[in-house]
Order: structure tokens, then C-alpha cells, then sequence
């Protein structure tokens, strides 16, 4: 099943889209009062979302073609936690570039995104072109959690887990670089394309190994599998709620494959015009132009 954010009639609500994907059922005519998907995933209170399947099935709903896909979690509540260099081949040829990492990378790298808003499906990047002028693209898995996360086993997390969504890392290399840390270069307004939806966990086999794959202007530019993780779903939120509670509704980016811009000799970054698609198999597609 798929959780959306759409606007009808002007008017943003939250939504499911059960077998019939030609229809949205407003999770409203399901007797939830959420006006958000963060509000709807707390209401849930936990529970698995794909046991409504049977009750949007029987809902009249609303045509799906009548409504424009929103980014599903336009405000999160925290920023959103990244793991960096986490497939193999993205380590390679980060290392090789002209961004700094202390250590050998022997444990996973985290670090935090800011989001004040979350860009929509076909909404612009900003390219900021008056500040930077190395914008990159970086199509990532997005874990959504359903529950308070503390002290999770690995064995447990998949429980945890409400679904995945896709997520653009767009990344200022320049202020990366520059600053030594990573917060500033991928926290800029207008830097964070998500969606088009959230699919449930129940729709993929655990852990999913899905393709994943970038282009920009058509051409392929990333092509890989999320089983190729160097950290996988499990251990990276089992290993992050030691000690820290992740909220319902926390947002973790699982990281990119190798080909993102900053890797080409010579580079290949975004510029206005552009136009950047991701996709994630079993997911779906979220395409955005560079403003």
C-alpha cells in the first residue's frame, strides 16, 4: 500500500492508495483526523497501515488523476539522518575525489540534513547559483520509521520500519569540501526532492534489494542495488538507537551508489535547466528540474 501527501482542490491531505491505484482514499473517511503525515503516522500509534487495506479497498476515495502528489513528508520534524559513502563503489570514488574524510572509513558515517520543506515530485531544485556552483544529485533509499526506536535489536528493526520512499540528497560539493563536515552543503533551501510516496514495508521481501538508478537530461548516471549497502537497514538503525530514540516518523537516508557528478573527470554537475530523475524499483520515479 502507498501513504501519500496530494493536493486536492487546492486542499493538502494525507492519503492511501490501496489496489486500486486509480483512486486516493483520504485517510479522513477512515475516521483519522491527521491533517499531515507526521500527525497520521503518530495516530497509527504503531500499527501496521497495510491491516487498512481491506477499509481503502471499500472507500469511494477520490480520483488519483484530479490530484497532484505532494512530497509524502513535507515538514519533517527533525532533520532527516544520512549514512554518507555507504555502497562500495560511491567509498571509491569519494575517496578519490576532492572531499575530506578523517579515518579510513572503517565505521559508518552519519551525519544530519535540515529539511524545512521537502521538495515535491516535479517541484524545482534550487540551484542557488548565486552562492555555489557544484549542485549534485544523489539518489538514496529513504527509511521511514512507525514507532519510537531505543535500544532496537537488529533482529527487530524490520518491525520498526512503516516503509521507504526516495530521496534526493542534492549536495553543494564546494561548501562540503570547504567547511570540513557536511551539514552547510546538503542543507540548503530547496535541497531535499522526496517522494512521490511512501510504499508500506510489507511490499518488499526483508531487507529489500531493489535497483536504484539517477539520470539527468535522460542520461543514466547511477546504477546500482540497495543490497549492495555497506551498512544495511538493520544494523544502521539498530546501531543508532543505542542510545538515542528515533521518533516515529524519523526519516534515515540510506546513502547513494557511485556516479554522482562530483566523480566524472571532468565533473558533472547539475545546472539550471537540468532536469535530475531518480528511481527506486518497486518504489517508483521522482523527477525534479534544476530553477
Amino acid at each position: 500500500m502507498k501513504l501519500v501527501t496530494y493536493s486536492f482542490h487546492d486542499q493538502e491531505q494525507v492519503g492511501l492508495i490501496g489496489s486500486d491505484a486509480n483512486k486516493i482514499v483520504p485517510v479522513s473517511a477512515l475516521g483519522f483526523a491527521a491533517a499531515d503525515m507526521c500527525a497520521f503516522i503518530d495516530e497509527l500509534q504503531g500499527t501496521d497501515p497495510s491491516a487498512l487495506l481491506a477499509q481503502v479497498d471499500a472507500a469511494a476515495g477520490v480520483p488519483f488523476a484530479e490530484c497532484r502528489l505532494l512530497s509524502p513528508i513535507r515538514h519533517p520534524r527533525q532533520d532527516v539522518i544520512c549514512l554518507g559513502v555507504n555502497y562500495y563503489e560511491h567509498r571509491d570514488e569519494t575517496l578519490a575525489s576532492n572531499i575530506k574524510y578523517d579515518g579510513q572509513l572503517s565505521k559508518p558515517v552519519y551525519f544530519s540534513k535540515r529539511v524545512n520543506e521537502a521538495v515535491d515530485p516535479g517541484a524545482p531544485i534550487q540551484s542557488h547559483s548565486d552562492l555555489i556552483n557544484s549542485l549534485d544529485y544523489e539518489v538514496e533509499l529513504a527509511v521511514i520509521l512507525g514507532k519510537d526506536a531505543r535500544s532496537v535489536a537488529q533482529e527487530d528493526v524490520a518491525s520498526y520500519v512503516l516503509g521507504y520512499t526516495i530521496l534526493n540528497d542534492v549536495s553543494a560539493r564546494e561548501l562540503q569540501s570547504a567547511h570540513q563536515q557536511w551539514y552547510f552543503g546538503k542543507s540548503l533551501d530547496g535541497f531535499t526532492p522526496m517522494g512521490p510516496w511512501i510504499v508500506t514495508r510489507d511490499e518488499f521481501p526483508w531487507m529489500p534489494k531493489l535497483a536504484i538508478r539517477s539520470y539527468v537530461n535522460g542520461e543514466l548516471r547511477q546504477n546500482s542495488n540497495t543490497e549492495l549497502m555497506m551498512t544495511g537497514i538493520d544494523a544502521a538503525i539498530h546501531q543508532l538507537s543505542q542510545g538515542m530514540t528515533l521518533k516515529a516518523g524519523t526519516i534515515v537516508a540510506m546513502g547513494t551508489p557511485s556516479g554522482v557528478g562530483m566523480a566524472f573527470q571532468p565533473t558533472r554537475y547539475m545546472h539550471p535547466g537540468d532536469v535530475v530523475r531518480c528511481e527506486i524499483e518497486g518504489i517508483g520515479i521522482l523527477e525534479n528540474p534544476v530553477e
